[in-house]
């Protein structure tokens, strides 16, 4: 299942994590939410890959260490994940839509401000 394109309207805002937004349920170290508000990842669906990280030409992410966290992998089964591509960078984002158009998992919104 792809992130909600409405989180910012069904999630609560939680906290601030570094220069970004998080978005909940976020219950670590199951759960651990939606990272972002312009470039929005959901730690739920993202299997970390690291497609983003290779793609986008400006560094928005780094990985976060997610330690227990479980989400789907490529082929739908539950799978531990121990970091995912957080957005930390998000406010560097240039719109060229590479990391949420190669995300294999559709993890990846970009919301333009």
């Amino acid at each position: 299942m792809p992130i909600d394109p409405n989180f910012q309207t069904t999630r609560q805002l939680i906290e601030d994590h570094g220069e970004h937004k998080v978005y909940g349920p976020a219950e670590p170290p199951l759960k651990f939410g939606i990272h972002g508000a312009v470039v929005a990842v959901d730690f739920e669906v993202c299997i970390a890959d690291g497609v983003c990280i290779d793609v986008c030409p400006v560094d928005v992410f780094e990985w976060m260490e997610t330690p227990g966290c479980m989400s789907p992998n490529e082929s739908g089964q539950a799978a531990l994940e121990e970091k995912k591509a957080d957005p930390v960078r998000e406010s560097d984002c240039i719109f060229c839509m590479a990391c949420e158009v190669q995300c294999p998992t559709q993890a990846i919104k970009i919301i333009q401000p």
